[in-house]
This record gives structure tokens, C-alpha cells and sequence, in this order.
């Protein structure tokens, strides 16, 4: 593929909700233009975005597609994202470097889904232009009127038609194309024209084309006003001014299927969507954090932004890039502001889904790959090392799910590390990390589904099996009473004995350690054998007394005790405190304690009283709610709720709110545990032991 100059770019993200025909709809358009020689179907599993084998085996999108084709003299680079939540990363890893998103809908569900609304929120806070293209036209059932209507009801006068099916029978029989005034017949994916059909429903729609294109300029609304046509030059150049704007929100409607209307969006694409140089722009800092804006110019600063990895046990590592500034060739060097380090390009490639094509070039607003770029991550920016430069990164959704991960086969947990380090390298969001206090190795993701590719991919990859379980909890003790004990350590095994004696106090108090001190008089305990009391007890408060948690919150006061001038020692004085306090604690009332966390829940207002009431049967306290700083027209509830209540809240929240909620927990505290939930725990580290 040859090497195009920014304004011949367009960079298009197309994006939904789960099983709307995105990827469909992109196989179509690789395979008009030519790209693939081929017509892949989902079902089948041999399209070109969905070349991992979980993608090919389940059907469904987990990662971000990339494939670029050749339309009119335009390259496109098409962004196919996941549409399932459980991959919302892909979303934002596809987001971060489009120009322009595609909300693909369909008139066969009839629905304004969540994903479709999750896709626009996204393109709005990124700021780029937004097309809607109503797939499956083509279904027994599809209703393109009413899927028309639920948007127009959200997005009002912003809705602009371009492309609508005409209908008679309860069938598509034409194509119109209000742009081009021009209706099209198809069949077996080749367009006629036809004479333009007569009908109020088109009347209406193509009223609210027109007004559109007469919004754009007070020339063309003389010329609305007058009651004279556009020209479709007038037409194209009014809409791509809304649409640069912000103003016109395109609808396409086709079927990616049968390939129907398919290529009048591709025109729509090269006519309407905003150019690489138009949507590419942006904010830099350099090393003293200096803010600088950045136009797309081939000539300008190297700055680029790696948004997606991909790490390939027999391939190697490769780094999906786009070009913001400047231009990569095989001999540049490249600057990584997060590391600091300076690397040599390996291969450059153009990648279309699952294959590559070598380039000897990536230019300011086009997206490539490099590879064996070792130290790149997803988000880092590339710039030249005579001046480094730092965009923006990609903001991720945060793991809200969480499970042990357990090697099936003993001697592979090195194995799992391994492997899970590299899938978080593909995914950030994926967490991974080593509980060192339950020696539980954590896997976190977006939902159960995510979890299981990873599992999944564990095998797939890197050849080693798993087992899931549910994290344990971090419970502590401590103790409620002051108390006295003494402990006596003596032992007689012929020479020197060992012997220790200490009176300590216990009590509680308001603290995440042991605070040890002494009120020793006369030289009842010799100075030099306190720092062994003290490390007794440390010690032991590793292991608390009713279920072996860590002891926190206890004052130990050293007030008394007696020594041997030659049999006592620093390990007597030691084993003396350990025995003190197995005699004191267990008098002191002990009780369980467990971490309580702030949870903070955005949602829809009308989901409010089924969460709150989900809160309150996991003994959580709501301590607020009001309007969401994070999102608008949602509300927040802050809440206190015991971690160990937390397991699947993600899932009801999911549920209850058909995707729209999402949530945070953050450590507060430990609290003492209601003594039901105090006998499970004890009763469960007994079945352990």
C-alpha cells in the first residue's frame, strides 16, 4: 500500500453495543475495496478483525482490530472495537486514536442499546466526529423507522438521514441517497440506479436532510429558505462542516451482510469524515512541562502514540502506533517518555487484522505497528531524542472482578506469572499481583467473561491450565480488654540453662502496629533483653489466636519479670514474651476485624433504590448520593460495605443496570465483624488448619 499524505487519511473507530454486526459491516467494506479477496463471516471465524482464536472460537470481538483499505483515492483505517463490556478497554484503546467514530446500531433489535450510548459518551469526550450507520436493514424483522426515532429522541435535531432504506412490502427495495439525490437498487452486492421513489416517510427525511445542509452556512439557508435544491456539492461540503463541527450527526443505513448500501458508506466516509490532518492535532509537553500544540505535519516534531500491544509467544511483540507528528522510518530513533530510554525501530507494518504488510514508512495521522519494541507499552509516547515529547495517554477502565489464580500442574505457577505478565502487556486492563498476606496469587478484570480469556488465552499462549477460586479476605484481630500475663520461659538440658520471665500488659489501642513499651524498675528485666521482649512479640502477633490473622491495634507494656545471671539469654526472653502473650491475649477478648471499603456507584437515577437495597443486604452503610462528578445526567452513591461482601457486585451492578453502572472500591478500614460472620472465619481457618 502506497504512502498517503494526512489529508487522505481518515482514522475511523467503529464502535457499539455486542452482536450489532461491527465487524461484519468491516469485512464488508475490506472485501468492496478490495482488500481481502474475500467475503469472512463471524460465524464462520475467518473474518479479518477477528484473527485471535477466542475471537474465531466464541464468535465475539475481545480485542481492537486494525485493517486499513484503499477507497476513491483515500485510505481508511478501520478500527473495528469490542462491543462487549467486558472488554471496554478496546473501546478506549480504539478511541484514543480515531478522527471519527462509526456507532454502529441495528434495525433488527430496533434498540438505542448501551453500548451504542457508552460509544457516543466516548467519541464526545474525546472530541471527535460521530457517524450512526444502522446495520442488518436487510432482517426479517428490521425496523429502520423505529431505531431512526429512539436516536432522534436522544440526539434531536443533530440527526441528519443520508442514507435511508425505501420500503414497500415490508421489504427494502431502494437505497436513497439524499447527499447524491440518487436512489440504488442491490442485488447480489451490485448497485443499479434507480428512478427516485415518492413517499412521505422519504419527504420527512429528506426535510431533515435538507435543514441540516442549510445550518451550515447562511448561503445555503438562503438557498433552503428560496426553496431551491442543493447540488451535491453543496450538499457534501454543508454536511462535512456540521460533522467537523460536531453539529450533524450522519445516519447511514445499510446491510454489512449482503453488502447492501455498504458503499455509499464508504463514499460517506471519504466525503464526510474528517481528514487525519483535520483530527489529529494535539497538546504535547516536553521534558520541563511545557505545553505545546502539535498539527499533524509529516515535517513537524515526531510524537506518536502506541495504543495498542500485542505479544505473541512465537511472533514476538508488536506495537500498534499512530502517528501524531512527524514520521517513523526504519532508521529513526525513538524516545520513550515513560522509561526514558531511547530504541531502534524494528520492522514496520501495516497490520490488516491477524496479517502484515511491510512499510517502509508510518507518516503524521496514519496508524502502523512496530516490532520488538521491548520496553513500549500501551499508551507510552514515541517522540526523537533531540526532543522528547509526551501526549496524553489512554485512559482505561479500572478491573473490577477479582479471583485467585492457582496453576493446575505444580512447578508451572512460574509459568502463569509468566503469561500473565505478557497478557497484561496486550491488556492493561488486566491487574496482576501476589497477596503477601494470604500468599494468593490475584488475577482482576472487567467482568467473568474477561476473566475467562484470560484464562483462556493462559492456555491458548502460553500452554498452562488454571484453576479460579474466590480471593480470600484479609481479616485481622485485635482485642477489647486490658489484661495482665505473665510468661516464664525455663528449661534445664545439663550446662546452661534457658530462662526468661516477663509480667507484660496488654490492651487495645488505636494503631495498624504492635506499640511496645516498658516500665521496668530495679533491673527486674536487664535493658540489653527488652529489644528480644519486643521481637517475641512481634513475632506473634503475626498470628492471632482465634483464626491465625495478623493481631492489630495492641499496646504491650513490659512492667516486670526476673532473669538468671547465667541461664537467661535473648532467645529465653524472646520465647518468655511468645508465652506471655498466648496467655494474655486469648483473656483480653479478642474479636475478628474486617476491611470495610468505600465504594463509590455511578448508575441511572432509576436504578437507585434496587443498588441501595443490593448495598444494605451486604451490611454496607450509604453515606450519600448525589449527581455523578464523573459522568453526567448519573448519580453517585457513596457507601461503606465489608470487602469480603463485594465478590459480585460488579455482576448485579452490570445487571441491574443493563451495563450503564460502574463502580470503585477503596480501602477504609478495618472493622470489628458481627460475631455470625466472626464464627464463619473462625470456623473456616479451623477446617484449613
Amino acid at each position: 500500500m502506497k504512502t498517503y499524505n494526512s489529508k487522505n487519511i481518515r482514522n475511523i473507530v467503529i464502535a457499539g453495543h455486542g452482536s450489532r454486526g461491527k465487524t461484519t459491516l468491516c469485512e464488508a467494506m475490506l472485501y468492496l475495496a478490495g482488500a481481502t479477496g474475500r467475503l469472512g463471516r463471524v460465524a464462520e471465524g475467518n473474518t479479518v478483525m477477528d484473527f485471535d482464536e477466542d475471537e474465531k472460537k466464541r464468535g465475539v470481538s475481545v480485542g481492537v482490530g486494525v485493517a486499513p483499505l484503499e477507497w476513491k483515492d483515500v485510505k481508511i483505517n478501520l478500527i473495528d472495537t469490542p462491543g462487549l463490556f467486558d472488554f471496554a478497554g478496546g473501546l478506549s484503546e480504539g478511541m484514543r486514536v480515531a478522527g471519527c467514530a462509526i456507532i454502529v446500531t441495528d434495525a433488527e433489535k430496533a434498540k438505542y442499546d448501551v453500548g451504542a450510548e457508552k460509544a457516543f459518551k466516548a467519541a464526545e469526550k474525546r472530541g471527535i466526529s460521530k457517524f450512526f450507520v444502522v446495520t442488518k436493514t436487510d432482517a426479517e424483522n428490521a425496523n429502520f423507522g423505529n431505531i431512526f426515532e429512539e436516536i432522534k429522541a436522544i440526539h434531536g435535531p443533530k440527526l441528519c438521514p443520508v442514507v435511508v432504506p425505501y420500503i414497500e412490502d415490508n421489504r427494502i427495495k431502494y437505497f436513497v441517497n439524499f447527499a447524491q439525490n440518487k436512489a440504488y437498487e442491490y442485488k447480489d452486492g451490485k448497485s443499479s440506479e434507480v428512478e427516485m421513489p415518492q413517499s412521505e416517510k422519504l419527504d420527512a427525511m429528506r426535510e431533515m436532510f435538507n435543514e441540516s445542509v442549510a445550518e451550515s452556512s447562511e448561503e445555503l439557508m438562503e438557498k433552503f429558505f428560496a426553496g431551491e435544491k442543493f447540488t451535491e456539492v453543496e450538499a457534501i461540503s454543508g454536511l462535512l462542516q456540521g460533522v467537523v463541527d460536531g453539529a450533524i450527526y450522519p445516519v447511514y443505513a445499510c446491510s454489512g451482510y449482503n453488502l447492501d448500501a455498504v458503499d455509499l458508506l464508504l463514499d460517506g466516509i471519504v466525503n464526510l469524515g474528517p481528514s487525519a490532518c483535520e483530527k489529529s492535532g494535539e497538546i504535547a509537553t516536553d521534558l520541563d512541562g511545557n505545553e505545546m500544540s502539535l498539527p499533524c505535519d509529516e515535517n513537524g516534531d515526531l510524537a506518536a502514540i502506541c495504543f495498542k500491544t500485542i505479544v505473541d509467544p512465537f511472533i514476538g511483540k508488536m506495537s500498534y502506533v499512530k502517528v501524531v507528528s512527524g514520521k517513523i522510518t526504519a532508521d529513526t530513533s525513538l524516545y520513550n517518555s515513560r522509561t526514558g530510554e531511547v530504541e531502534k525501530v524494528g520492522k514496520l507494518i501495516m497490520p490488516r487484522g491477524g496479517k502484515q504488510e511491510d512499510t517502509s514508512c508510518i507518516t503524521a495521522g496514519d496508524i502502523g505497528a512496530i516490532t520488538k519494541m521491548s520496553a513500549l507499552k500501551t499508551g507510552d509516547t514515541l517522540s526523537s531524542p533531540k526532543k522528547p515529547l509526551s501526549l496524553k495517554g489512554i485512559k482505561l477502565p479500572t478491573p473490577c472482578l477479582s479471583m485467585a489464580v492457582k496453576a493446575r500442574k505444580k512447578g508451572e505457577e512460574d509459568k502463569v506469572v509468566a503469561g500473565l505478565l505478557k497478557l497484561m502487556e496486550e491488556d492493561p486492563s488486566i491487574d496482576f499481583y501476589t497477596n503477601q498476606e494470604t500468599r494468593e496469587q490475584i488475577v482482576s478484570g472487567l467482568g467473568e467473561q474477561h476473566i475467562d480469556i484470560i484464562v483462556s488465552k493462559l492456555k491458548n499462549k502460553f500452554g498452562v491450565e488454571v484453576d479460579l477460586s474466590t480471593p480470600k479476605v484479609a481479616y485481622r484481630e485485635t482485642i477489647k480488654k486490658k489484661v495482665e500475663a505473665q510468661g516464664r520461659h525455663k528449661k534445664q538440658s545439663g550446662g546452661h540453662g534457658q530462662f526468661g520471665d516477663v509480667f507484660i500488659r496488654f490492651e487495645p489501642c488505636d494503631c495498624d502496629d504492635l506499640i511496645f513499651e516498658e516500665e521496668v524498675f530495679g533491673g527486674s528485666v536487664p535493658k540489653n533483653y527488652f529489644p528480644a521482649v519486643e521481637k517475641g512479640l512481634r513475632e506473634s502477633i503475626e498470628k492471632g489466636v482465634l483464626a491465625g490473622y495478623p493481631m492489630v491495634g495492641v499496646k504491650a507494656t513490659l512492667y516486670d519479670g526476673s532473669y538468671h545471671s547465667v541461664d537467661s539469654s535473648e532467645m529465653a526472653f524472646k520465647m518468655a514474651a511468645s508465652l506471655a502473650f498466648k496467655n494474655g491475649i486469648s483473656q483480653a477478648n479478642p474479636v475478628i476485624l474486617e476491611p470495610i471499603g468505600t465504594l463509590r456507584a455511578n448508575l441511572p437515577d432509576e436504578n437507585m433504590g434496587d443498588i441501595m437495597g443490593d448495598i444494605t443486604k451486604r451490611r454496607g452503610r450509604v453515606l450519600g448520593m448525589g449527581p455523578s462528578e464523573e459522568e453526567a445526567g448519573m448519580q453517585e452513591i457513596v457507601a461503606e460495605v465489608p470487602m469480603a461482601e463485594m465478590g459480585d457486585f460488579s455482576i448485579v451492578l452490570r445487571s441491574v443496570t443493563r451495563g450503564k453502572g460502574f463502580f470503585s472500591t477503596e480501602f477504609a478500614r478495618y472493622e470489628e465483624a458481627p460475631a455470625n460472620i466472626a464464627q464463619k472465619v473462625i470456623e473456616e481457618s479451623q477446617k484449613n488448619f
